[in-house]
């Protein structure tokens, strides 16, 4: 587990500031209400992380959140106490439970295997009601990955932040890629310097799309926006009313 969602937690919403979630967590809800049939009301999210997303989506959804970090979820329930939270791994998490909808956000890059990948979205599959509607929100894939770097900074009261992220993959052969943190942190008079890296999968879309019809899914990749007028593409998957005979739960 990195640092970031351990030790380093208390600056998180620094980093990462649960306003910025607004617009794209509208597109999602917007995308989940057009493909669902049928009722509309919990939503289960798989690697909830601090709960930004569930602040603006639980005004419309019951939601359940579920996430492998104890101090994220620790985060979240801080934010969001009225919604359910789960601790999981989203590749094994069984509720014996069906949802209106289920959201995997960018925590699902953490899938670093393509067998980890399809565990994942069979979890998110098993977990979507017949009629239901999910929606997967990777990062990047391989044929648009570019490297980057980006500065972040953040205060609060005593806490304040001040942060280099740089995006790049070490091996292009092979399916991942790496994001270093480099982070200066000051807690009042105290300042801590910490390097934290994150390696993350990179896949091709069309590999996406193959799984994610492997777990049962039907697939469109729809826009997403990132930001000062710009988009991304995300993945809006439905789960049919009946269960296709050559998928296995």
């Amino acid at each position: 587990m990195s640092l970031l969602y351990e030790r380093l937690t208390r600056w998180y919403r620094l980093l990462d500031p649960p306003e910025d979630h607004a617009d794209e967590t509208r597109a999602i809800q917007e995308a989940l209400e057009s493909a669902s049939v049928g009722p509309l009301d919990t939503l289960l999210e798989l690697g909830s992380g601090a709960g930004h997303n569930a602040l603006h989506l639980k005004k419309r959804f019951r939601c359940t959140l579920s996430d492998v970090s104890e101090p994220m979820l620790g985060l979240s329930r801080d934010l969001n106490p009225e919604c359910r939270h789960l601790h999981g791994d989203m590749r094994t998490l069984r509720l014996n439970e069906t949802f209106d909808t289920v959201l995997v956000h960018d925590a699902i890059t953490y899938m670093v295997t393509k067998e980890d990948l399809q565990a994942a979205m069979r979890t998110a599959f098993l977990h979507t009601r017949p009629g239901g509607a999910a929606v997967f929100a990777p990062d990047c894939f391989c044929e648009t990955f570019a490297d980057a770097a980006q500065l972040h900074e953040g205060d609060d009261g005593t806490l304040s932040l001040r942060c280099l992220e740089w995006t790049w993959d070490p091996d292009p052969a092979d399916h991942t890629y790496t994001v270093d943190y480099a982070f200066l942190l000051r807690d009042g008079g105290e300042m801590l310097c910490e390097h934290d890296r994150h390696l993350e999968g990179l896949f091709s879309t069309q590999a996406w799309v193959d799984l994610l019809r492997s777990v049962g899914y039907d697939v469109e990749p729809i826009a997403r926006p990132i930001g000062d007028g710009s988009f991304d593409r995300v993945f809006l998957c439905r789960r049919p009313l009946t269960l296709r005979s050559s998928i296995r739960p």
